[in-house]
């Protein structure tokens, strides 16, 4: 490995937790150079929702390509790109009843955040955005400037302006009502907040550290928008595609958002795939206006339109990750029952799940040893305290279990080197 530490920048960070060469990749498991497989809770950090290399989906990949049919077209009309309008068309806005119009902005999720706020800007002609404590939007400029963590915030090396942070939902542990900050000060012409022009949320926070906001918080939030003339942008990027289950995470709350972003899973084989949606009446873009070399990226339509087909005729997906993630809940409790003393809680959705350490060094230590025992997992969190899951949607119940089991071993291994 010694190429990349002398080539790689050193803002390199997932390969330190997880020091070995991968070369191979199948379902829910990566294979590295040795041969050592491991189980794969990380998923692409959620871009690999329908596992590795799915086999459907590499069909269809190939025999696109070994047709010689159009591979980078930037937003000129292709075949591929009306098949992927017309399924999501079919399997996601129509069933629910959603009349977005769909953007191509380019390949990956902050493009994605990117659009939806310069959108917001220009239909409301207003500048500030407000978003959450723990938020995280993505790496570029806009992104980070309603971004939570201060450490990839610092990185932006400029000010970030026109971004005001609100509390999550029970960020004061249920101190105050939902929104009397928010509200009082958008009501209040001394509080020196400016009308913003919308409001991003993610409606579980995965990086922030699998925080999840009730439904009930998400439908006040969307009154308050709504009262307020101020547009509702949901990013979805993690935690849509369905990994809380529907397709889109706000579904559950019965919510509509204005703007929507998606990427990670949509192209459903890990190809770079970024779409933003917008209700029809905010499509007030200029030709051009919003741009890029990357925003048609033929063969992820390909592979998106296998996954809506083979995932989202019906109902099946959903059932499925709903009943994976009781499974997991279940054996996270009983973890956290068992070492009481270590972990302060367990929370998630879906198949998105966080172990919550009391010690914030414990959840990478937990991690390490996870890896040792052939796990893939990441830690999150304003302190990195908690331990992550984000299995792939189809890794089965004997995986999700084998998994866990690795969980508790590599817990209960972490205090027993700190008794001694």
């Amino acid at each position: 490995m010694d190429v990349f530490a002398r080539l790689e920048s050193e803002v390199r960070g997932y390969c330190r937790g997880w020091p070995t060469v991968f070369t191979t990749a199948q379902g829910s498991y990566m294979t590295d150079e040795n041969g050592k497989r491991y189980l794969d809770f990380f998923a692409g950090a959620g871009t690999l929702n329908y596992g590795h290399n799915n086999p459907q989906l590499k069909r269809r990949l190939i025999d696109y390509l070994a047709g010689d049919a159009v591979v980078h077209s930037l937003d000129m009309y292709t075949s591929a790109k009306r098949e992927f309008l017309e399924r999501f068309n079919e399997y996601v806005l129509r069933p629910r009843a959603l009349d977005y119009k769909v953007q191509f902005p380019g390949p990956a999720g902050n493009n994605s955040v990117e659009a939806a706020l310069k959108l917001a800007r220009k239909y409301t002609g207003r500048e500030s955005v407000i978003s959450f404590t723990n938020a995280f939007h993505g790496m570029t400029l806009g992104a980070l400037a309603v971004t939570g963590n201060s450490m990839k915030r610092t990185g932006a090396g400029v000010p970030l302006g026109h971004g005001v942070a609100m509390p999550y939902d029970n960020y004061l542990d249920g101190r105050t009502p939902d929104f009397l900050l928010f509200e009082t000060m958008l009501e209040d012409s001394g509080s020196g907040l400016d009308k913003p022009a919308a409001v991003i949320v993610e409606t579980v926070q995965g990086e922030g550290g699998i925080n999840v906001a009730t439904a009930e918080w998400l439908r006040g939030l969307q009154d308050l928008c709504r009262r307020h003339d101020i547009l509702l942008i949901v990013d979805d990027v993690q935690m849509g595609c369905g990994r809380t289950g529907s397709f889109f995470s706000f579904e559950e709350a019965g919510i509509t958002p204005d703007i929507v972003c998606l990427s990670k899973s949509l192209s459903g084989y890990g190809l770079p795939f970024a779409i933003t949606l917008m209700k029809r009446e905010l499509d007030v873009w200029d030709p051009g206006e919003h741009n890029g070399t990357f925003r048609g990226f033929n063969p992820a339509f390909v592979t998106a339109v296998g996954a809506l087909e083979d995932y989202w005729t019906g109902d099946d997906m959903e059932k499925e990750t709903l009943a994976k993630g009781q499974q997991v809940q279940a054996a996270l409790e009983s973890i956290a029952i068992t070492h009481a003393g270590a972990v302060d809680s367990v929370r998630g959705r879906g198949l998105a799940w966080g172990l919550v350490m009391n010690d914030p060094e414990t959840a990478p230590k937990v991690c390490s040893e996870a890896f040792a025992r052939g796990l893939l997992m990441e830690t999150s969190g304003p302190e990195g305290e908690v331990v992550k899951l984000l299995p792939p949607l189809t890794t089965t119940e004997a995986e999700l279990g084998q998994g866990l089991e690795i969980i508790a071993d590599s817990l209960e291994a972490v205090r027993q080197k700190v008794a001694v």
